[in-house]
């Protein structure tokens, strides 16, 4: 158990000011002193964090190989925080240190012998890009990549490339480029259903950041990759891989951790044997740390009443108020611009901004202590709930200094 005391709910409103009122709980972060405009990519941590760390190596040192009890109750406890986040609270989630680790083996599980066709976008995070490419440079894997420049008619261009060949569909919810939500997911995982095919939607960049029910949405039979990295505020080491209800795969890249059940039997079979439910996908041994603090973080959002539907409230005021702000920059277009044809309720959690020297505005903003990142041409600003609303028009005045400099 943590320390924490409850204290009354915040209101949105409480964030805008000075000072925001989430601002001392992330001290060591100094989020009062800096403008970290990284939030899409790795917000602070809440100081509470600190404390789950300590207890792991308490428990490591006081208990020793017995710690693993305590240990399994506080990965049970990220689950917990996961399934409420996406409004699934009987799912299967399965946890591992990177997303990576988990996509690997999910697609060790698909029967590609016989269905050698992945379908994805050709906007998908690395962890999918790069690991799809060198399938494809082995021949092992055919693989279908759809245009995402107009995310509206991504999940219309994914149904439509789904046959009796395709093992599975992967799609993020929301682009890691550009910022935009993928609407009609539903559609896709109905396609992926009517050919036999498993459907993975990586929430990544929707966690936390913009309200998820994946019964609502129609998602219920769809695997579902994420992790805690990004607006969850977890840290590293906290990701998951959600299966369907009845999943029978059977991972090829398996660790010892998946047989459990089966570790005290006398006569194992000679076919490999799987747990049922959450440990299917599961790895072997790990360093619990990372959900010793995951477990404090969730903790300190239910406390203080951060729910995704307050934190979307707030992202929206944040990101409208950078949008506003750089509107009134009047920057040259050729140095820096922004897609002024989408509405922000059909952005995800930071905004977008494009030029050909978006790499060296983000390096020179980073002298003056602004906190950005860029991914090529793409200079991406991501307040978080602990900014107040001052330090982002800051932060949007030394761009805009900047930005003119560097053009």
């Amino acid at each position: 158990m943590n320390d924490h005391a409850k204290v009354p709910d915040l209101l949105a409103t409480d964030l805008y000011r000075e000072p925001n009122a989430l601002a001392s709980s992330y001290s060591r972060f100094r989020v009062d002193q800096r403008l970290l405009l990284t939030g899409h990519s790795h917000q602070a941590w809440p100081d509470c964090a600190l404390a789950g760390q300590q207890r792991a190596w308490e428990d490591a040192a006081e208990l020793v190989d017995d710690k693993w009890e305590r240990a399994f109750a506080e990965a049970d406890k990220v689950r917990e925080g996961f399934r409420r986040l996406v409004g699934d609270p009987d799912g299967h989630y399965n946890l591992a240190a990177n997303t990576h680790d988990l996509l690997v083996r999910f697609l060790s599980a698909l029967p590609l012998a016989q269905r050698p066709k992945l379908v994805a976008t050709d906007g998908e995070f690395h962890t999918i890009r790069r690991q799809f490419d060198r399938l494809e440079e082995e021949n092992w894997v055919e693989i279908v990549r759809v245009s995402a420049d107009e995310p509206d008619l991504l999940a219309e261009r994914l149904s439509a490339e789904v046959d009796d060949r395709t093992a599975a569909v992967l799609v993020s919810s929301v682009l890691f480029q550009s910022s935009r939500l993928v609407p009609g997911l539903d559609g896709v995982m109905a396609a992926a259903e009517r050919h036999g095919a498993e459907f993975l939607v990586d929430t990544y960049h929707t966690l936390n950041a913009v309200p998820m029910d994946l019964v609502a949405e129609g998602l219920a039979n769809a695997f579902v990759l994420g992790g805690g990295y990004k607006y969850c505020q977890l840290g590293e080491g906290c990701c998951f891989l959600r299966t369907p209800p009845g999943c029978t795969l059977r991972p090829v890249i398996t660790g010892w951790f998946a047989e459990f059940d089966a570790l005290a039997e006398a006569d194992r079979e000679p076919r490999v044997a799987y747990n049922a439910g959450p440990w299917r996908f599961a790895g072997a041994t790990y360093d619990p740390t990372s959900h010793y603090r995951a477990a404090d973080v969730f903790d300190f959002f239910v406390e203080r009443g951060l729910t995704p539907e307050l934190l979307r409230e707030v992202s929206q005021h944040q990101v409208g108020l950078l949008t506003a702000a750089f509107d009134g920059l009047d920057l040259d277009p050729a140095i820096l611009r922004r897609d002024r044809s989408v509405d922000l309720s059909r952005v995800g959690g930071f905004l977008v901004l494009t030029g050909p020297r978006a790499g060296e505005i983000s390096q020179a903003l980073r002298q003056h202590g602004v906190f950005t990142d860029s991914r090529g041409p793409n200079l991406r600003l991501g307040p978080a709930p602990y900014l107040c609303d001052r330090q982002l028009n800051d932060a949007i005045g030394l761009l805009g200094e900047t930005a003119r400099q560097v053009g």
